[in-house]
């Protein structure tokens, strides 16, 4: 029995099960002969996603396209995946991140410099992108929370923006494909949902 425990290979998603900070994600991570994954932690909880489908890389794509040119000439800053910290053990990694300045390259990411947190919904991630991440980020004062759904298939798309109002996002602008999505909060943006699909104009 000794032996078989001294031989056992180490494997750092068992041996540290419960107990993920930030020290060790920066040992760690990402994790050697794993496929290319998101990693996020929940009071010491790893979860690893996979990349989604291609019609999400798309939509955050052009996501990124839209908010970049809408906040030029704005102090905000637009960026993709962050490692987003609320404490040593908890951190979220958004599709899209809007700071109110620079981060200075910084690993980790403290939400006070998150003005809005955007995520394009997927089956693997639906509760937390649509319950558990917003709780975080209302509870760490992140004004804005953008939640996307694209389906290629259906050639559906719908845009939901979320302000923060005495501790809990509630509804400030929302629209479908074929629609207009316009806010002037936290910077002016105008676009169809429809732009975030993968579609022959």
């Amino acid at each position: 029995m000794v032996a078989e425990l001294v031989g056992r290979p180490f494997d750092p998603l068992v041996e540290f099960d419960g107990m993920w900070d930030m020290k060790l994600a920066e040992h760690y991570l990402p994790l050697p002969h794993v496929p290319a994954a998101k990693y996020e932690c929940l009071d010491g909880k790893l979860i690893m996603s996979p990349y989604e489908a291609s019609q999400n890389s798309y939509a955050e794509a052009q996501l990124a396209f839209l908010f970049h040119l809408a906040a030029k000439g704005t102090p905000f800053r637009v960026y993709g995946t962050v490692n987003l910290l609320f404490a040593p053990g908890r951190w979220i990694q958004p599709d899209l991140t809007v700071l109110n300045g620079s981060a200075e390259g910084a690993l980790w990411v403290p939400p006070g410099l998150a003005t809005m947190v955007a995520e394009v919904v997927s089956p693997s991630s639906r509760r937390r992108d649509r319950i558990d991440k917003p709780a975080l980020c209302a509870d760490a004062g992140i004004p804005f929370y953008l939640e996307v759904q694209v389906d290629h298939e259906q050639e559906r798309a719908a845009v939901h923006l979320f302000k923060l109002d005495r501790g809990a996002y509630r509804p400030h602008s929302s629209a479908l494909a074929g629609q207009k999505f316009e806010t002037d909060l936290p910077f002016p943006l105008s676009f169809d949902p429809a732009e975030l699909l993968d579609l022959d104009d």
